[in-house]
């Protein structure tokens, strides 16, 4: 059965070409703007001159170098030079990493105690600065969703804050921002958006049809135009179409009602603080593994994806393990090594990857709460 839910997505999406030029209105005239960025591709492409454009007629301050994962250290940066310039606005122009060190900025610089507490004690969150956003990379979902993860690399800590104050105010979604991305992170947008969804679908059924039926359009659109863009990254079309896919992948539509997993995501999250991987490469790694690990508990959706997403006709009994395949076949079709073999790694930091995961997930994770240290052990050393 369904749970019983409420949901609220007040994120005003402005998508299509051209929509940069909103920004003239969507932030108020009398904001102080601080405008966030990453490595300063927007520099190259075109973007930040757009939203110079835009902002021709408000104040604003740049802050760039915001890391693909973003580090604390950085964006305390930005938390003095917001207090000290009085800034009141965030506006992040690039993607997920960069939306979540915004966000994080947002409830540090009001926040009265050490800001790190947000993240690591769950300290509550009563305020924060308004944020607007610029997406460049379809991901996360950051762009329209009430989460953001940032990272310590003094103590090798990845950590997670949610607040519905972190939610922007609204999202600029131009596809043609997204033309010049590299190979890299175009596949690893695809693939994070896409264990996201199954996230939030490979569980087990509460008869929930639109959430399921949403997801499975969501899985299919990121499986038919994903490796399009491997072969024309120009083309507008399949850009549009996975960028509104990664967005609904992770605004809550998909999650009202229905369990959620992110199993994956909380053992990804050790793997990037320790390893230094890309996200979407750990979820490449341990969810084929996972979903082997777990495929009975999760063997009536895993049938369901197999039958729906994955066109399967043959014996139900195997339709699981056929959709566990079809899973890391799509992976490594967009590039992602699906093994720690295949990237050089060994288990000798596997000790460390559960001690973390322990520290910041001292409970059983899942969508049964059944995945504890030694399971996640297990998974570890299937994913070899």
């Amino acid at each position: 059965m369904i749970s019983n839910f409420s949901f609220y997505l007040p994120t005003k999406a402005y998508f299509g070409k051209g929509q940069i030029a909103t920004l003239a209105t969507a932030i108020p005239k009398t904001a102080r703007i601080l405008l966030t960025y990453g490595g300063g591709s927007i520099k190259k492409n075109g973007v930040f001159e757009q939203v110079q454009q835009a902002l021709q007629a408000h104040f604003y301050i740049e802050f760039g170098g915001i890391e693909a994962n973003p580090e604390y250290e950085t964006i305390m940066k930005a938390v003095e030079l917001v207090r000290k310039e009085k800034l009141d606005f965030i506006l992040a122009v690039g993607g997920g990493s960069v939306l979540d060190g915004s966000k994080f900025i947002a409830v540090a610089v009001p926040f009265d105690g050490e800001p790190w507490d947000i993240p690591y004690k769950k300290a509550p969150i009563s305020t924060a600065l308004p944020i607007g956003c610029v997406l460049t990379l379809p991901a996360t979902g950051s762009e329209m969703n009430h989460r953001a993860v940032v990272s310590r690399r003094a103590t090798q800590d990845k950590v997670s804050l949610y607040s519905d104050l972190i939610r922007p105010q609204f999202a600029i979604l131009d596809p043609t921002t997204t033309f010049s991305l590299p190979v890299r992170q175009t596949a690893n947008g695809v693939v994070d958006a896409f264990v996201h969804t199954l996230e939030q679908y490979a569980t087990y059924p509460v008869n929930g049809k639109i959430q399921d039926r949403f997801a499975e359009g969501v899985l299919l659109t990121l499986l038919e135009d994903g490796p399009k863009l491997l072969d024309n990254p120009m083309d507008y079309d399949a850009r549009a179409n996975v960028m509104w896919a990664a967005t609904q992948g992770l605004n809550d539509i998909l999650s009202v009602g229905v369990p959620g997993d992110w199993s994956s995501h909380a053992i990804g999250h050790e793997l990037t603080a320790v390893y230094g991987l890309d996200h979407a490469q750990t979820l490449a790694i341990i969810v084929p593994a996972l979903f082997t690990h777990q495929i009975e508990n999760k063997r009536d959706k895993l049938t369901q994806m197999a039958q729906r997403v994955f066109n399967y006709q043959g014996d139900s009994s195997q339709a699981a393990e056929f959709a566990v395949q079809k899973t890391r076949e799509f992976f490594e079709q967009m590039g992602l090594k699906t093994r720690f073999s295949d990237l050089g790694i060994d288990d000798s930091q596997f000790p460390l990857v559960l001690q973390k995961l322990a520290e910041h997930r001292p409970q059983a994770i899942g969508e049964h709460k059944n995945i504890d240290n030694y399971v996640a052990k297990q998974i570890l050393y299937m994913a070899l």
